[in-house]
């Protein structure tokens, strides 16, 4: 735990007891704060009463009276669609708003840090799609270095729940753009931006609104190194402006799926090689192909950016390049998890839109596509110039009906739940096949989450196997 400093004796409300509230509970009360919290679930609040937490109902009036600040959790709204009445009461009455991450970065450097041989590092990676790989992936190539590391967020544990740092210690934080735009406080050694596609629109009005969240990691936090990934237009606007603001040296590291033609510090991936080249110059080239978990051209994006991360970080191309070999991948993302009469099976359950589907879809030939839940704005359409890939679509969910729509004459069916779609494809594919779970969408109709969706994926499979 890492205790928040700043509060002690004041009065602290905490909005949300989930992952990062409870233990932001916990953090404000080891630093010294009185602390009241609420959450409209009452398991939630149960649950933290257990813990002897006082709970007051913060939606009443005058509930925030001789309270300092307002912590909200990342899933409550704060300003669009429309703000949770809570943090509408903050702001009459003049409570300042935050969340864990603002509180983290104001209480992890102590006095003990004077002590240290070594000064500890944040890494903090967002984008829409990969940053839960690339986080992994670096704490892995990290950790088979012999650095001391540890991995919190937005993955893992929440970001007070991790341990205070230790002499040379990297932190490696996956950060998703509802918890930067809350945090008061930004200030990572190193930011990664990996890409930017349509996602959470309604919670950031918008595209631009989507776009500015993220960037504050940047703008705000004042790395001393940015990764940015600049195949799209946001990342190479964003690129310029890091490079504008730090004036001189190399601050920006850019990351990119083709090579890149300026003099600058570039790592891009290109026919299944990462190259590294700076200052016109080639410094090292890795054969990402033999990867098995790092499948596809998005793969090789995450893959990149860890990379240009780890360089940062002081590490050389051969003690990075044992680490990308042996990392075995993470659950629900581009997973290989069987392969049967010559037909792979991959759970990439958390393609939860339609551009982490295209990344899916693009990295196999001939595919046996699960596919629906709840859709995201625009549905699959994006997804047409891949439809040339799908053997057939199995959907499910309450999109199918409008998928089945867009597939118009490519082989679909919708077979409603996952169950039926599981038996269904496998029972139809062929050897060198892929049977892909990539819904494009959204959990939230049948599973309570893109895990849970997963989880039922490898149970189904599995017992065709074993059956």
């Amino acid at each position: 735990m890492i205790p928040v400093r700043g509060y002690a004796g004041d009065r602290v409300a905490v909005l949300g007891l989930g992952r990062s509230g409870l233990p932001a509970v916990r953090a404000l009360r080891e630093g010294g704060a009185e602390v009241v919290a609420w959450d409209d679930r009452e398991a939630a609040r149960e649950a933290a009463a257990a813990e002897d937490t006082e709970i007051r109902d913060l939606r009443r009036a005058n509930a925030l009276e001789g309270v300092k600040a307002l912590i909200v959790s990342p899933g409550i709204p704060h300003l669009y669609p429309e703000p949770h009445p809570v943090v509408a009461a903050a702001w009459e009455a003049g409570v300042a708003v935050d969340n864990d991450v603002g509180l983290f970065f104001r209480s992890y450097a102590t006095e003990a840090w004077a002590e240290f041989d070594r000064t500890p590092q944040v890494v903090a990676i967002t984008g829409s799609n990969g940053k839960s790989t690339t986080t992994a992936l670096l704490a892995h190539v990290l950790r088979e270095a012999g650095r001391p590391v540890q991995m919190g967020g937005n993955i893992g544990r929440g970001v007070l729940d991790l341990a205070p740092a230790e002499d040379g210690q990297v932190t490696v934080l996956e950060l998703s753009s509802y918890q930067i735009e809350l945090a008061r406080a930004l200030q990572p050694d190193i930011a990664v931006f990996l890409n930017l596609s349509p996602d959470h629109l309604d919670r950031h009005g918008g595209i631009g609104g989507y776009f500015a969240a993220k960037r504050r990691l940047f703008t705000q936090g004042g790395p001393g190194r940015s990764v940015i990934g600049v195949d799209e237009k946001e990342g190479r606007f964003l690129a310029n402006v890091m490079r504008e603001q730090a004036g001189s040296g190399e601050p920006v590291i850019r990351v990119a799926t083709r090579k890149l033609a300026d003099g600058g510090w570039n790592i891009f991936a290109r026919r299944g090689f990462l190259a590294e080249w700076r200052g016109g110059r080639q410094m090292a080239s890795i054969d990402l192909r033999p990867m098995l978990a790092l499948p596809g051209m998005h793969n090789h994006q995450n893959a990149c950016a860890a990379y240009a991360a780890a360089r940062a970080l002081g590490l050389g191309p051969r003690q990075i390049e044992p680490g990308l070999a042996s990392f075995t991948g993470l659950r629900h993302r581009a997973q290989t998890i069987a392969t049967v009469r010559g037909v792979r099976i991959v759970n990439d359950s958390k393609a939860t839109n339609a551009d982490s589907a295209a990344k899916s879809l693009g990295t196999f030939e001939r595919v046996r596509w699960i596919v629906g839940g709840e859709a995201k704005a625009g549905g699959i359409e994006s997804l047409r110039p891949l439809f040339g890939r799908v053997a057939k679509a199995y959907l499910i969910g309450a999109a199918a009906e409008e998928f089945a729509r867009t597939l118009g004459e490519v082989p679909h069916e919708v077979s409603g739940t996952l169950d039926v779609a599981v038996a269904r494809a496998l029972a139809e594919a062929e050897e060198g096949e892929t049977v892909l779970l990539a819904p494009a969408c959204a959990s939230f109709d049948q599973f309570t989450d893109f895990e849970a969706r997963g989880e039922a994926f490898e149970a189904l499979v599995r017992a065709h196997v074993e059956g």
